[in-house]
C-alpha cells in the first residue's frame, strides 16, 4: 500500500476523526458515480459559486492564497449542509 493511502485511509479519514460529511466527501460520492440528491447538488453549486466570489475578490497574491487554503480547509473539514443556508445560495 503506497504511504499517501495508508495516511489518508488510516490517519485523515472522517470515520476516523469523526464529524459530518463534507463537500468534498460529496464530490467523491458524485465521482465514484453515486447519485447525488438534490439538496446535495444544491450544495455544491452554492459551494462553487462562494468560492469563486472569495477567490476573484482577492485583491493580491498573498490574501488570494490564504482564501485558497482557507476554502480547502471548509471543502475538506465543513459540513457540506452549511451551504444550503440562503446566504450562499446569494453568493
Amino acid at each position: 500500500m503506497k504511504l499517501d493511502k495508508l495516511i489518508i485511509d488510516k490517519f485523515f479519514a472522517k470515520k476516523t476523526i469523526g464529524g459530518e460529511p463534507s463537500i468534498n466527501d460529496l464530490r467523491d460520492k458524485e465521482f465514484s458515480g453515486k447519485k447525488l440528491s438534490v439538496e446535495e447538488r444544491l450544495a455544491l453549486n452554492n459551494f462553487d459559486r462562494y468560492r469563486l466570489k472569495i477567490l476573484n475578490s482577492s485583491s493580491d497574491e498573498d490574501t488570494f492564497h490564504n482564501n485558497y487554503r482557507q476554502i480547502q480547509v471548509i471543502a475538506n473539514l465543513g459540513e457540506w449542509r452549511e451551504f444550503l443556508k440562503e446566504e450562499y445560495s446569494k453568493a
